[in-house]
């Protein structure tokens, strides 16, 4: 039964959201100068905490795109895209590897559907192109790609070039809108997105051109 695991979810996400709404009651909202200084007193430990915390995070499906902008108003734009793109690394390493110690049969029967067999026929036979493409489109979510990938037969060292490669656009863009903390984003972090989705859509469409056994017309069926 998987019910009493959707209430422990939703159970642990209220009193996450209770716990932080006392501390905010008690303490008021901390404004991000005084986020900064804390963490600047705190030395390496406050880089080294949130990295390890945002590997672990990443893992499930938390956005890391919350992760990516508080790194860059805590941390700056250069350790905050240090940081980042190392606990992004690390979280889809250790999806992918999870996956693959559970011999997939366990993620294999959460993971379905036809888009999933399509990622799955292209990551099978377009390695890094089709990593690489895939982290690039904004909309195709971090985690789920993870998983994907480790039920794919796409190779460790592929599967790590094409998401380092893949995230580090957009990771820029959204790390430098952190570190400015304006509420609305620059005209150069928009067109940065965009070239990034439509590098990424351009990837996928070359690799689904690209022909894959899968892909053979099957033979016509007998008529009754």
């Amino acid at each position: 039964m998987r019910w009493w695991r959707v209430a422990a979810a939703l159970g642990g996400l209220v009193v996450l959201v209770a716990a932080g709404l006392l501390v905010v009651h008690v303490y008021g909202v901390p404004k991000v100068s005084d986020l900064r200084r804390i963490t600047a007193e705190a030395g390496m430990w406050a880089p080294l905490l949130f990295l390890g915390l945002q590997t672990l995070v990443c893992v499930t499906p938390v956005p890391r795109t919350v992760f990516t902008v508080a790194a860059g108003a805590l941390f700056g734009s250069a350790l905050g895209l240090a940081v980042t793109i190392v606990a992004t690394t690390l979280a889809a390493v250790l999806a992918y590897g999870l996956v693959r110690v559970t011999g997939r049969g366990l993620v294999e029967r959460y993971v379905r559907g036809s888009a999933v067999r399509w990622a799955r026929r292209r990551l099978d036979h377009h390695g890094v192109l089709a990593v690489t493409s895939m982290r690039l489109v904004p909309a195709v979510p971090f985690f789920a790609l993870n998983y994907v990938c480790g039920l794919s037969s796409v190779r460790f060292w592929p599967y790590l070039v094409g998401t380092v490669v893949g995230i580090v656009p957009g990771t820029v863009a959204i790390v430098v809108l952190g570190d400015a903390v304006t509420g609305r984003p620059s005209t150069a972090t928009i067109v940065m997105s965009v070239v990034c989705g439509l590098i990424g859509l351009a990837g996928i469409v070359v690799a689904a051109r690209r022909p894959v056994p899968e892909d053979e017309p099957a033979e016509p069926a007998t008529p009754q």
